[in-house]
């Protein structure tokens, strides 16, 4: 591999990503704001929601984006989140659609029709197009589908150039020896969450491990780690996105992140305990692109599966993750008026030494305690006028927000 194969292979990356998101905004502009409408009244039931963010998904081409919106709608009020549960689940079914569509490019036939399948034959005829509406149409919804035929044309053409690049690697010792190392399932997958952590996009990490499988040195005992880590790595968009948010959009995040680190651990868990006792003949063979995308559609969609029936489960972890400051607050007052309230009996325990002293004629004991409860109430009530000016304060700042 020289200098220009390298070169290619970058160029590649970036056309690579560059086209998924210019297709994704192109898509976005399209929409005109209904995605966002849809989402916002569509999930109320779990199964409609899980649909829903599965579909919309599809569309844009990224989970990482619809997560985005998520987290940006239970921010505003537009979703609770409950309804935020099964459209995170769902994203993560739909953006296996992007694998699916690249892996269109191992077919080999010579069937005109099955010819035309393949995105290196349709790809430079949608670019055609796309540059066709893009630069000569008026109206701006179909300048917007010229662009997403332009995004989708650019992205394939990248992950053609990438396949090419890499293609020379399946020669290389090294290379090969390289991606043994990742047969190791937690290497495979911390590389998986770290390579889409850094790009931002599951779909593309996924993409890039596709064309990595032209060289057939990737095996399944080392694709397979790396797509359960890039359902990780893609949580890293929504994490950021919700950063500066409310409490509720954090939640949100959350549980897309809990969602993913523990679908991840069930799967790989079971996965590989069954390996043990009955070793899988397919793992050691090459992975190609249709593989990379049925195991990447498998493990969504049963993850998914096991963990819809403790949908509230994640959403209370979120919640506890993410503390609500006006509880905390309000529990604090509330502690503070109990501890007044334990003092008060202290208190009249004194009051009753002093009573009991002073008829048994004890004089200096019981003037003695009467000054140390007359000191102790005056603290006490200074402690009972700092709690009350506490709880007015939580009051006013509330009713003020409402």
């Amino acid at each position: 591999m020289n200098i220009f194969s390298i070169v290619m292979l970058l160029g590649g990356l970036a056309l690579f990503l560059f086209g998924m998101d210019f297709m994704g905004k192109n898509l976005s502009k399209a929409a005109g704001g209904k995605l966002e409408r849809i989402l916002g009244r569509l999930t109320a039931d779990p199964f409609r929601a899980v649909l829903l963010g599965a579909s919309v998904t599809a569309v844009i081409q990224s989970s990482s984006a619809t997560t985005v919106m998520v987290v940006g709608f239970v921010n505003s009020g537009i979703m609770t989140l409950h309804q935020a549960v099964g459209v995170i689940m769902g994203a993560n079914i739909g953006t296996t659609v992007t694998s699916w569509v690249l892996s269109l490019a191992g077919i080999e036939s010579s069937n005109m029709f099955v010819k035309m399948l393949k995105p290196d034959s349709f790809a430079p005829v949608l670019g055609l197009i796309g540059v066709g509406l893009y630069l000569f149409a008026k109206k701006r919804k179909r300048k917007n589908i010229g662009g997403i035929l332009i995004g989708f044309a650019i992205l394939m053409t990248g992950m053609e150039a990438m396949s090419g690049a890499v293609a020379p690697l399946k020669e290389i010792p090294a290379f090969t020896n390289l991606f043994v190392m990742f047969s190791n399932p937690v290497m495979g997958m911390l590389l998986g969450a770290l390579l889409t952590a850094v790009i931002q996009s599951s779909s593309a990490s996924v993409g890039i491990l596709q064309a990595l499988c032209a060289t057939g040195a990737v095996s399944y005992s080392c694709a397979i780690p790396i797509i359960m880590g890039q359902n990780i790595g893609t949580c890293a968009t929504a994490m950021i996105s919700a950063a500066r948010s409310g409490r509720n959009a954090k939640r949100a995040a959350f549980i897309h992140l809990y969602f993913n680190l523990i679908g991840t651990i069930l799967f790989m868990g079971v996965f590989y305990a069954v390996h043990t006792v009955f070793p899988f003949d397919f793992m050691e063979n090459s992975a190609d692109a249709a593989g990379i995308a049925a195991v990447h559609s498998i493990f969504n969609i049963v993850t998914m599966l096991a963990l819809f029936p403790f949908s509230s489960g994640l959403e209370r972890l979120a919640c506890l993750t993410v503390k609500d400051a006006k509880m905390q607050e309000l529990n604090s007052i509330m502690r503070d008026f109990l501890e007044i309230e334990y003092n008060q009996g202290s208190l009249l325990c004194l009051l009753r030494a002093a009573e009991t002293t002073y008829n048994s004629e004890e004089q200096e004991t019981a003037k003695f305690l009467a000054n140390s409860t007359k000191y102790y109430l005056i603290a006490l009530q200074k402690e009972l006028k700092v709690a009350i000016n506490r709880l007015d304060l939580y009051i006013a700042e509330n009713a003020k927000k409402r």
